[in-house]
């Protein structure tokens, strides 16, 4: 099998000047309008389960369950979530306002930034494409979502899906690969969301530079589990195992590597190879449940990491299936390309710690993780690693769970990326929270008004204190 081929497509940007009509004509402000295209996309998911089921398998052979627990689920989830809470979201909000502006009333009223770019990853093409979407519509703007080319069958079903379910002038689908992707971002957007790799997002951020247009930047990084001394073993292989083959480990918010406390070390790659083996059975390549890497330009780049790393577990695999089996790696030496960079795969170096403090090091002196696993009983242990690590998010005694939580804000840190999205946090992203101050006629003070004199002084200076 090669790589998955770039998908070709009319480059004729017109997209964007057809969904600026649609936003330019004022309906995405009427919370009816937002309301149908949330239902829209939720009969979407519904009705056309086993076609996007179909293209997910196509693409990337997750199993049917898989599927639907980390990308329909998920999205469905997130427009519960958004549809319950939409009236409240978008009413204008009171805060308080100074002495010095009274009389007056101050509010922020959030209002649509316009039309958003969402340029979405091939991994979990569903959940990336179509969560963000959720926020943007709720706060009234129009959408372009570019899926990645990686994914084909999934690309294909959403430019076939969307434009049925929801308004076609204000939401679109624009296919293609770099030189597409390329072409796009020269349009103006009012706002621009990005998952992928640093490398492109640094030009995404750049093209976006020239319209001052602001963006979100989901980037990943080296994700690591720590995991204490004091803790469930079982449990927590069971949960590192979960969070890291699921979509044979691609996955920007995968456990990276661990760090075990050293006198546990043994008793946990005891237990996640018993995990593996339970969750994948003795051949994983004839699991149903596992799946497979997207092509093979990174399957060679996952297999170049295990060039002279002691393999603790796996690292059988085929080329032709794409296929690389779980695998666990001895200790990497800090400097190995491994090490070095975003895995994004199923490899998992396991290295070992003596004391907290060195764990908390070796973490710091990288760059911030879009993600951190604690697993721990000691709070105390807990508490000092979320006081001493910045990460974009953490997980204590479990992975990945966060994102079932569109309570929680989703986003990246440094390197790891910049802005949120998902739940408020999502609408707030897409909105413009415009502040607005409301003053009366009455009891119009003069002491803000020349001439200044030196009692006028001494009465600001009181009232300001």
């Amino acid at each position: 099998m090669t790589d998955a081929p770039t998908l070709t497509y009319d480059r004729d940007t017109s997209i964007v000047a057809r969904l600026r009509a649609g936003f330019d004509s004022g309906r995405t402000r009427d919370l009816a309008w937002r309301q149908a295209q949330l239902d829209g996309m939720r009969r979407m998911l519904i009705e056309q389960e086993q076609t996007l089921l179909d293209a997910l398998r196509s693409d990337l052979r997750k199993h049917p369950v898989e599927s639907w627990m980390t990308e329909i689920g998920s999205v469905l989830g997130e427009i519960r979530h958004a549809r319950k809470n939409l009236r409240r979201w978008a009413a204008p909000r009171r805060v308080h306002t100074a002495l010095m502006a009274m009389p007056g009333r101050s509010r922020i009223l959030p209002e649509p930034l316009g039309v958003v770019l969402n340029i979405s990853a091939w991994n979990y093409p569903l959940q990336e494409g179509l969560v963000p979407m959720v926020g943007a519509l709720a706060a009234g703007n129009c959408v372009l979502l570019k899926p990645s080319e990686l994914g084909p069958a999934s690309a294909r079903a959403l430019g076939e899906l969307l434009p049925r379910y929801l308004d076609p002038d204000c939401v679109g689908v624009y296919q293609g690969g770099p030189d597409e992707t390329g072409a796009l971002l020269k349009e103006r957007f009012d706002h621009i969301l990005y998952t992928g790799g640093g490398h492109v997002g640094r030009i995404v951020a750049r093209a976006a530079a020239e319209h001052l247009t602001p963006v979100t930047l989901e980037l990943g990084g080296k994700s690591p589990a720590i995991v204490h001394r004091n803790t469930n073993i079982a449990l927590t292989a069971r949960r590192i195992a979960w969070g890291k083959w699921q979509n044979a480990g691609q996955i920007c918010i995968s456990p990276d590597y661990v760090l075990v406390h050293e006198a546990v070390r043994d008793d946990l790659v005891a237990a996640l190879k018993t995990e593996i083996a339970a969750m994948y059975g003795p051949d994983p390549q004839a699991s149903e449940s596992y799946g497979r890497i997207v092509n093979a330009r990174h399957f060679d780049r996952l297999t170049g990491y295990l060039d002279g790393q002691t393999i603790l577990h796996g690292g059988q695999h085929d080329r032709d299936e794409l296929f690389i089996a779980p695998t666990l790696l001895d200790a990497p030496d800090p400097t190995a390309p491994v090490m070095q960079e975003e895995i994004f795969g199923p490899l998992l170096p396991v290295l070992s710690y003596s004391d907290p403090q060195e764990a908390m090091r070796f973490v710091t002196a990288r760059d911030k993780p879009l993600a951190l696993y604690l697993f721990s009983n000691d709070t105390t242990f807990t508490d000092a690693m979320l006081g001493g690590i910045s990460a974009g998010q953490v997980c204590v005694n479990d992975t990945l769970m966060f994102m079932a939580c569109p309570a929680l804000p989703f986003g990246g840190v440094g390197a790891s990326g910049t802005g949120n999205y998902s739940g408020k946090f999502g609408f707030d992203t897409f909105s413009h929270l415009k502040p607005v101050l409301r003053r009366f006629w009455a009891f119009d003070i003069s002491l803000r008004y020349a001439p200044y004199t030196a009692r006028k002084g001494r009465l600001l200076r009181m009232a300001g204190r």
